[in-house]
């Protein structure tokens, strides 16, 4: 997960699958591009139509303007006749004409004055003999208006009469045409989405094929078929990512089958070594244990030589005898034989065959009448290395508790406690209680223990289909618990 947010995934990425998010984006480059393209014709297309009608209408109005006969000073009525004969030439459509000379205002509609001639046209027109037009929107409806001086020759230049004819044009039919255009647009963008999610479909489906074969490589892979391998076609990435997974599927491959085998050679080893040493330890058991019984009638040095051999001869045959446990456990030899027996009985008689009957050492709070399905000897190892291992590396008393739990509050169990005094587990020991030969303290190279007690431990709870678990106490000290269930019918070797 790159971390927890990247592999919660956000809720949009939760929603929608990599084929829709591929088709929505495949979509949004259509729409986006045919939009782009739709807003520069209409741009260009717009700016066409009104610059065409303004062309025309400007030209033609400076025709008319300067064809226009009119003495000065201006007669009203004829004015306001030569006025609507413009306005009748209006190209490209009819105008409105005004007229402006000193306070006369005089036009070819029955308003003498347009609201919608600014002061920007009217300046504009003082400061220029060609005039000057502009678009103006009044009331929601776009005009264009021209405004041209009447001008007379002197010479080489031109004299203004005093003269301003103006000319409205009302735009409406070329808007109209504008929303026509863009009307054609918007009808045209949506059947062209949906032509475009065809594309987009088989687009996706090609992307995410290669992609589905690998997730169901890497998901066949997850579940121990390391032979997976991926066709890979072309030379595109996606062919490169394929090809990559082969090698590396190559690889781990090598590695897994080298890793097995190099295993198994440490397993058959480690059978071999215990099984060969089993006759010879069995024999040294036997000299030392006549040594141990005359050890009194030698000199202290020899005695305590011999006593020695003794101690680690004994624990050569169990580190040897755990080996060969372990061993049955990683060949899948181990069996379960299971009889019905009495908890608290069963827990007694192990701690009393280790001679660890005294309450100053262990107390045992066993309520009578808890009758499980056990293997009696497998019970019995799990019992001495849990108790074992808490007076060794704990602290006295050690306390082993058994309740049977009710079905009410979970499947039916048997829970067995067994906790220490000492000062706990630490942190970094945690993880690893449970591993074949670890030391909590790296400093101590020997101990009592073989350093398989607890995994043994392990084995033989899981053969019994239970779990076993270590914490600390609130209190202090480490406490192990064994969940076993009271009847053991799927338990498998």
């Amino acid at each position: 997960m790159s971390d927890t947010r990247e592999a919660a995934g956000s809720p949009t990425r939760a929603r929608f699958g990599l084929r829709t998010r591929l088709v929505l984006a495949f979509l949004l480059v259509a729409a986006v591009s045919a939009g782009t393209t739709a807003t520069l014709t209409y741009r260009e297309a717009r700016n066409a139509i009104l610059e065409q009608t303004q062309n025309t209408a400007v030209s033609s109005f400076r025709d008319q303007v300067a064809n226009l006969a009119v003495g000065l000073p201006v007669d009203g009525a004829h004015l306001q006749r030569e006025l609507r004969r413009i306005a009748g030439r209006g190209k490209p459509r009819a105008w409105y004409v005004f007229a402006e000379y000193g306070s006369v205002r005089v036009s070819s509609t029955s308003s003498p004055v347009s609201t919608v001639i600014t002061p920007e046209l009217r300046r504009a027109a003082h400061a220029d003999p060609r005039g000057s037009f502009q678009r103006v929107v009044k009331g929601g409806d776009p005009y264009l208006t021209i405004a041209v001086p009447a001008v007379f020759a002197t010479g080489h230049s031109f004299q203004s009469s005093g003269l301003t004819l103006y000319a409205v044009m009302p735009l409406n039919d070329e808007e109209a045409n504008v929303r026509a255009m863009v009307t054609a647009a918007r009808d045209g963008a949506v059947p062209g989405l949906a032509v475009a999610l065809v594309p987009a479909l088989l687009s996706a489906r090609s992307v995410l094929r290669p992609v589905r074969e690998l997730r169901l490589a890497a998901r066949s892979m997850g579940r121990g078929r390391l032979d997976t391998r991926i066709q890979a076609k072309g030379s595109d990435e996606l062919a490169d990512l394929a090809r990559t997974f082969n090698e590396s599927a190559g690889a781990l491959e090598r590695s897994v089958d080298e890793l097995q085998r190099a295993e198994s050679r440490a397993r058959r080893f480690a059978a071999d070594v215990s099984h060969e040493l089993r006759t010879p330890l069995a024999g040294m058991l036997a000299v030392t244990e006549l040594l141990d019984e005359d050890a009194g009638s030698l000199d202290r040095d020899t005695a305590a030589a011999i006593r020695l051999i003794s101690v680690e001869t004994g624990r050569l045959a169990v580190l040897v005898e755990d080996l060969m446990e372990i061993s049955r456990f990683d060949a899948r030899a181990a069996e379960l034989h299971l009889d019905e027996v009495d908890i608290a009985e069963t827990i007694r008689k192990t701690l009393h065959s280790r001679r660890w009957s005294d309450p100053a050492d262990v107390v045992a709070d066993l309520p009578d009448a808890i009758r499980a399905r056990v293997d009696p000897r497998r019970f019995d190892v799990i019992v001495a290395n849990l108790v074992g291992n808490a007076l060794r590396h704990g602290a006295a008393p050690v306390t082993v508790r058994v309740r049977a739990r009710t079905p009410g509050t979970g499947p039916a169990a048997l829970v067995m406690e067994v906790a220490d005094s000492g000062p706990g587990i630490s942190k970094e020991a945690m993880p690893h209680l449970f591993d074949r030969f670890y030391k909590a303290d790296a400093a101590r190279t020997r101990s009592e223990g073989s350093g398989l007690g607890l995994a043994i431990t392990l084995e033989n709870v899981r053969l019994h289909g239970g779990t076993v678990r270590a914490a600390n106490a609130a209190g202090g000290g480490a406490v192990f618990t064994v969940e076993l269930p009271l009847t053991t019918e799927g338990a498998t070797s």
